[in-house]
């Protein structure tokens, strides 16, 4: 019970730190009227279109919470679950709609902690703009403590349901339930912020930058102000949501496999016989406890000195991460001893978070402009756009084999320790320091919008080069953060399918099976389907927000040639987006709930674990080949703006910017997207499971 205070006082602490750096973000200088102006026209979009996507998603949960309480809790709960007069001491009857309640209290979470999320984004954009007038520095520190209430919220929230309802219940299968709900809104949400995002990009960059020659980010374009509204409901909220589920979801699949570590099954037919107060349940919540506490230590290492380049700009960061994760390391090495459990589960937490660390290095490595990988695929830009996507989509393809590598060795050395739990506890530990890493990817939405209200408020041209490295930076962190949830999403998705074949009663697959190879296809298949939706989402998307750009320049006169007192249909770009959006994340967040519940009942549960494994497979590759293609080309893009091949205005520009709006779908829609289909799938599995047998 003591680990368990430390883990909820964990949970509290970053809540209360989350507090202190909304706070003095929102203390910083808003900047002048006109920087305030297009700043509350960003917050009011953003903020409108979340609440119409909130309310197409209460709809959704609702429908899910009456299914789960009428099919799940009273017609399986109650017959697999033991009678012991209670859970967790605090005499909750077993008989209960308690895994719908798990299951809405983990939407409502994953949703506040996106909503909390952008609030102090949408704030802390002008502020980053106007500080980054006095320093980098300054521009930094604002831009990262914004990132960080992000970062916080989603593990304070996080830890605090997961180990609450864990104290109360005892129960792995109710648990699930909590991480059912973080995963559907994390699905929706991604999706929905993502076509909105990158409609609005893909418009802002097709029309502006190369039909009508205008910079990026200037107040001319109507698609502007969508474009950084997209940024926040996108790669803020939708991230935020995303990574929630991610962090969630790896403690749940360590509680549902510490049951068989612990001596049962998730369900036992007869009682359930696991030692409840067994240490190897409470591991993963200390684990996140402590890194906590290093991450928020973490986020005070993160400085620039002005003038820095982009190597010493991701020093700094690293300096950060890597901090954290050694003290985050120090403390679970005494977790583990205080704990008198056996210390190779030490050597599991470190394994996870050095795999981590070696994918996040080696997106870097093929994501940011001061590497050869991108200044090749920049290179190639004087020939025109085909050769630069050809090279993207070879660069993509490439970096999927140091991942690959790095979670097939913790997939064996974390066995090899600790069999299956230990996978699911390596996972526990890739994002045991969520709070810092998430904060390196959600301060760069932040700094990009920075740089278009700088341009938009016509601030010295020294501002936009500073808001132009710090984005920079953040394109290449957020790959990272996008390879930590990849790399964890494996993890997870394997161990919630470990425990998924104990609930379902299913044998050991064999390859003779034809259960197996149908099961295999239908989950290769799944990725694909998924990703070409939501990729056909933000094209059809694009084509109205290029369409509309181009009415509003033919028929508001002046506009083209930005004539004091014309202004562009700004509300009318920011609908175009909130509509496409809307209507298009749905299908998708339907076939990743449906598909496992459908292929479980009609094909049987054999078939449903092939699906699972073959959509972990396929589901990973195009992950990170989307995700790492994606950022190559956004930073080859402004590899040629820094004045190379040419620069700004050329024609190897125009060839980077179409690799760039290719991308753009890659790394912020499809590609994130995907790692939350792998677990929501899982899980789902795992909670209707019993239904298959």
């Amino acid at each position: 019970m003591e680990s368990l205070i430390i883990a909820l006082a964990g949970g509290g602490l970053a809540l209360l730190t989350a507090v202190a750096l909304a706070w003095h973000v929102t203390r910083q200088d808003q900047g002048n009227e006109t920087v305030r102006e297009i700043g509350d026209l960003i917050k009011e979009g953003a903020m409108a279109f979340l609440k119409r996507e909130y309310m197409i998603l209460a709809v959704f949960v609702v429908v899910v919470f009456i299914i789960l309480a009428l099919f799940i809790d009273y017609n399986i709960l109650d017959k697999k679950s033991l009678e012991t007069g209670g859970y967790g001491g605090f005499g909750i009857d077993s008989e209960g709609p308690w895994t719908a309640l798990s299951y809405l209290a983990g939407a409502i979470g994953s949703a506040l902690a996106g909503f909390i999320g952008m609030s102090i984004a949408v704030r802390a954009n002008t502020r980053t703009a106007t500080a980054a007038a006095v320093s980098l520095n300054s521009g930094l520190r604002v831009a990262f403590s914004a990132g960080s209430v992000m970062g916080m919220t989603v593990v304070g929230i996080g830890i605090l349901g997961i180990t609450a309802l864990w104290m109360i219940f005892r129960d792995p299968a109710i648990v699930a339930g909590f991480g059912f709900g973080a995963s559907s809104i994390a699905l929706f949400a991604r999706v929905g912020g993502g076509i909105f995002t990158k409609a609005a990009d893909v418009g802002a960059d097709l029309v502006g930058k190369i039909e009508a020659g205008i910079p990026e980010d200037d107040p001319r374009n109507p698609a502007t102000i969508a474009d950084n509204v997209g940024d926040n409901v996108g790669d803020v909220a939708g991230m935020g949501a995303d990574l929630f589920e991610s962090y969630v979801g790896s403690m749940i699949s360590a509680l549902a496999l510490a049951t068989l570590a612990a001596g049962t099954t998730i369900f036992a037919t007869d009682a359930w016989v696991a030692d409840f107060d067994s240490q190897l349940f409470v591991l993963p919540m200390l684990v996140g406890g402590i890194g906590i506490a290093a991450s928020i230590i973490g986020t005070f290492l993160v400085r620039a000195p002005e003038g820095a380049g982009m190597s010493r700009l991701l020093w700094t960061i690293r300096t950060g991460i890597f901090g954290a994760g050694g003290l985050a390391l120090i403390g679970t090495g005494i977790a583990i001893a205080a704990l008198d459990l056996d210390f190779k589960l030490f050597w599991v937490v470190v394994t996870g978070l050095v795999a981590g660390q070696v994918i996040g290095t080696a997106t870097e490595y093929f994501t940011s402009y001061e590497n050869k990988p991108v200044q090749w695929i920049a290179s190639q830009s004087p020939t025109g756009a085909a050769s630069v996507i050809i090279a993207g989509v070879a660069i993509g393809m490439f970096s999927t084999v140091i991942p690959a590598a790095s979670v097939i060795a913790a997939i064996y050395i974390s066995n090899e320790l600790a069999g299956v739990y230990g996978i699911a506890l390596a996972a526990v530990g890739m994002l045991s320091t969520l709070g810092i890493t998430l904060a390196t990817d959600a301060y760069g939405p932040v700094a990009d919008n920075a740089g278009g209200i700088a341009e938009q408020a016509h601030l010295d041209p020294e501002v936009r080069e500073r808001t132009d490295a710090l984005d920079a930076l953040g394109n290449t962190t957020a790959a990272t953060g996008k390879g930590f949830a990849i790399g964890s999403a494996v993890l997870t998705a394997l161990a919630l399918m470990v425990a998924y074949g104990e609930v379902a009663e299913v044998d050991v697959f064999r390859l003779d099976d034809p259960d197996l190879t149908i099961g295999l296809m239908i989950g290769g298949v799944l990725p694909f389907l998924f990703a070409g939706l939501t990729m056909k989402a933000v094209g059809d998307a694009a084509n109205s927000m290029i369409e509309e750009v181009r009415r509003q320049f033919r028929e508001i006169p002046g506009l083209r040639e930005g004539l004091p007192g014309v202004k562009p249909d700004a509300a009318r770009a920011v609908d175009i987006s909130t509509q496409g959006s809307l209507k298009a994340m749905i299908l998708p967040g339907l076939i990743a709930v449906i598909s496992p519940v459908l292929v479980g009942a009609v094909l049987g549960p054999e078939v449903l674990g092939g699906l699972l494994l073959g959509s972990i497979v396929t589901g990973f590759f195009l992950a990170v080949f989307m995700a790492n293609a994606g950022g190559a080309w956004d930073n080859a893009k402004k590899y040629v703006e820094l004045g190379n091949y040419g620069g700004k205005g050329s024609d190897a520009h125009a060839a980077a910017v179409t690799g760039d709006t290719v991308g753009d779908p890659f790394k912020d829609t499809s590609g994130p997207a995907l790692n939350i289909l792998l677990k929501l799938m899982a899980v789902v599995s795992l909670i209707f499971g019993p239904l298959f047998i």
